[in-house]
């Protein structure tokens, strides 16, 4: 670089021009200052060390060290989440004659936080905001029971599937049966909905499609399992259809 070589020749040329310009007096004074600071020996060091510093104990431990050394290992280290999954039920409700048949879909959940459930011949609705209990119908006729429900998945209209063949539409809100429908051969164990259309599967093995706004309600049938239906589920898009039947098979449809 020019203008550092520029700065060093011109430096060493001031050098040399102040000592001879320097007085004798001024010099001998620096001589003198010398050897009573540094014992003769001009340095442009303050503090010098003339040996190494002593060792620290063997069983010495910096305290700041540590720290700084846990810190960063903390620093470095993953973080580690953990979600609290509860061991014991947040409540208990007593099911009477709750059927003990796992072919059924006796339980269901709306988006207003209240739970259908049937017990026996009868359905009862559970509000799990206020913790009210309603009963909102029974089925007619002897030896008679629900075998499913469902919610609709915007409004207050359930589905109920009966022991003897029927599927029902219920307005929760007038606690009123608005509709009646029949087609199945045998008990209808499971229910979906997909907007205004009804899907219901019995124990005839038949999957039946419903209409639910029209007079001839039945616009569909499918036919894919041997033995009963006992699980409905439509897509979250409505475009497919899963089955699941007693024979171990599940069908997308």
């Amino acid at each position: 670089d020019l203008d550092v070589s520029h700065f060093e020749l011109t430096r060493s040329h001031q050098n040399e021009n102040a000592g001879v310009n320097a007085s004798p007096a001024k010099e001998e004074y620096k001589k003198e200052l010398a050897a009573n600071l540094f014992a003769g020996q001009a340095t442009n060091k303050v503090l010098a060390f003339k040996a190494k510093a002593p060792a620290a104990p063997a069983d010495h431990q910096n305290s700041l060290r540590v720290l700084y050394t846990q810190n960063r290992e903390a620093g470095l280290a993953p973080k580690k989440y953990s979600r609290h999954i509860p061991q014991a039920p947040e409540r208990i409700l007593d099911a009477p004659e709750l059927l003990d048949d796992y072919y059924l879909n006796l339980l269901d959940w709306n988006s207003s936080n209240v739970l259908g459930v049937a017990l026996g011949d009868s359905i009862y609705l559970w509000n799990a905001s206020d913790g009210s209990i309603q009963q909102l119908m029974q089925t007619p006729g002897e030896n008679t029971h629900v075998t499913s429900l469902s919610w609709v998945q915007e409004g207050t209209y359930m589905a109920v599937g009966t022991s003897d063949h029927k599927v029902q539409i219920w307005d929760v809100e007038r606690l009123k049966q608005v509709r009646c429908m029949s087609g199945h051969r045998a008990r209808v164990s499971s229910l979906s909905w997909n907007g205004p259309l009804l899907s219901s599967g019995g124990r005839d093995s038949v999957i039946m499609h419903h209409d639910v706004r029209v007079a001839e309600h039945k616009v569909g049938t499918l036919r894919g399992h041997a033995q009963e239906v006992c699980g409905l589920k439509w897509s979250p898009s409505g475009n497919q259809l899963a089955s699941g039947g007693n024979d171990n098979i599940l069908n997308i449809w």
